[in-house]
């Protein structure tokens, strides 16, 4: 009985450029992948940015506020030691309105810089919340980058993953 001969020279080839183009197309991929990353973390240091300036922006304003605060206080209490020393002069009547002006001043004053303090905390959240996520893209690269070199592929999923929750750190900075 004669043996049949199984072409696998042939069979064996095809398996191989089969792999080769499957690994050229997973390489596209990760690059792809990878170059996207890259951007969500430029974008992100961008936004983080902003949030850090307008936090320091609004902490500016909120401390000019209390420095008016402070000016109100200081002419209420000139206008409350003069009135003290001179309690029969014709100008006690105006030096009461102005004092009371003052204190109602005050109170939007206070109003306004408490107002500005918030402004600031919740752009500094978004900034530390955003600035979280950077870092979970750069991490992101990192791993995606290990990954083109060693060829593993559980680690360039890891990647997604991690940029996955960047996004989700991206998206929450803002839902707050």
């Amino acid at each position: 009985m004669e043996e049949m001969e199984v072409p696998t020279e042939h069979l064996h080839e095809h398996i191989n450029e089969h792999a080769e183009h499957s690994r050229d197309k997973w390489s596209m991929f990760l690059a792809v992948s990878t170059a996207i990353m890259a951007v969500m973390a430029a974008f992100g240091s961008l936004l983080a940015g902003h949030h850090s300036n307008e936090a320091l922006i609004s902490q500016q304003k909120a401390s000019d506020q209390w420095a008016y605060y402070q000016a109100k206080g200081i002419k209420y209490e000139i206008l409350h030691s003069t009135i003290r020393l001179d309690k029969e002069s014709s100008e006690a009547n105006q030096i009461k309105a102005d004092m009371t002006k003052y204190k109602s001043e005050q109170t939007e004053i206070t109003t306004k810089a408490n107002e500005f303090e918030k402004e600031s905390e919740m752009h500094l959240q978004r900034h530390n919340t955003i600035s979280y996520g950077v870092t979970l893209f750069q991490i992101a690269i990192a791993i995606s980058a290990i990954s083109m070199l060693t060829g593993k592929r559980f680690l360039w999923y890891f990647s997604i993953l991690l940029s996955c929750a960047g996004i989700v750190m991206l998206v929450l900075s803002y839902i707050k």
